[in-house]
């Protein structure tokens, strides 16, 4: 009797272990790190964009994928370290989010771990990949021709104040690949619609400010805003000063506008970061980023805000007005 309690006893035992051990023995959840030279600020569209991404391959973060992030708050020297720190973490793919300074700390972290980026010159000019339709290594990602699209932005400004003629050009000095792409476009472009342009630099707050004194004192008939990554994180700020002094503005995401800017042209962000997740979710099912084609952006808005073009007395064209994709009140 003694032993058949006691084998019953060590039976209820084994059994309790049981779940435990089944646990123990259940895969590890995917790590994504997402690597990005700004701060988290005013990023959830962005978030949003890649969680349905990675939902459309079936991936839900703290479900059955987790995500590491590593934001820079604009230090761009920190970027080599963050990168490095998420390839110790052994994350499975890292999302390089902030353009090319972004990518290319990744890659110099990794030649093992895939790495999605986005960026808006060409990925193959950077020498980030081989071509678009076989990229090789371990990178592939988004182009979303931020940089591409400067003589477009201009045509639009004309349009919409076409008394311009002195344009000031803001650039981020420190991001050097979009700086140099802005300013061989913008040159050109601006000659061959009768424009003259002044460069403007500024690589944190206080040289904004500076820039917005210089205009103050100058005077130029409008702004052109280059698509870089720390200039959109200071977007609310950059608006302000651009209203306060009544200057004509246009930008390169539709962030812009919604902060009060008067006008912004340029890709969809948000199905870029989409494209982002997606292509991370099906890295983690098992493709390679060498056969996983760059995707070039096919969505570009042009969104008017109104509002802001009242308060600068000038008339929308109603041919503008009815081509724009987003028009804010």
């Amino acid at each position: 009797m003694m032993r058949r309690r006691d084998f019953i006893t060590g039976m209820a035992g084994s059994a309790a272990t049981w779940p435990l051990a089944a646990h123990a023995q259940q895969p590890a959840m995917p790590v994504i790190g997402l690597l990005n030279n700004t701060s988290p600020d005013a990023f959830a569209e962005r978030l949003r964009g890649l969680h349905r991404g990675l939902k459309e391959a079936g991936f839900v973060e703290r479900e059955n994928v987790a995500i590491e992030y590593r934001w820079a708050e604009n230090q761009m020297d920190q970027l080599p370290a963050l990168a490095a720190e998420l390839v110790r973490q052994q994350v499975a793919v890292i999302a390089a989010t902030g353009g090319p300074a972004t990518a290319f700390a990744a890659k110099g972290a990794t030649q093992n771990v895939p790495i999605v980026f986005i960026v808006a010159e060409d990925p193959v000019r950077l020498g980030l990949v081989a071509s678009l339709a076989r990229p090789g290594g371990n990178l592939t990602g988004i182009n979303i021709f931020t940089a591409e699209l400067v003589a477009k932005r201009l045509e639009l400004l004309r349009e919409l104040v076409p008394a311009a003629t002195r344009v000031a050009v803001l650039v981020n000095p420190i991001n050097a690949a979009i700086t140099e792409t802005t300013l061989r476009d913008v040159e050109p472009a601006a000659r061959a619609i009768g424009m003259q342009i002044q460069v403007l630099n500024a690589s944190n707050s206080r040289e904004v400010d500076a820039a917005f004194a210089t205009l103050a004192s100058e005077r130029p008939d409008a702004l052109f805003v280059a698509g870089d990554p720390f200039l959109n994180s200071r977007r609310v700020h950059l608006t302000q000063l651009a209203a306060f002094h009544r200057l004509p503005a246009t930008y390169a995401l539709r962030d812009y506008a919604e902060a009060g800017g008067l006008m912004s042209y340029g890709p969809n962000i948000a199905d870029a970061f989409r494209q982002i997740g997606a292509y991370a979710g099906r890295i983690l099912k098992g493709a390679k980023p060498a056969d996983l084609p760059v995707v070039q952006a096919s969505k570009f808005e042009l969104v008017i805000n109104t509002q802001t073009a009242r308060m600068l007395d000038l008339t929308v064209p109603p041919m503008l007005l009815a081509h724009a994709d987003g028009v804010i009140e």
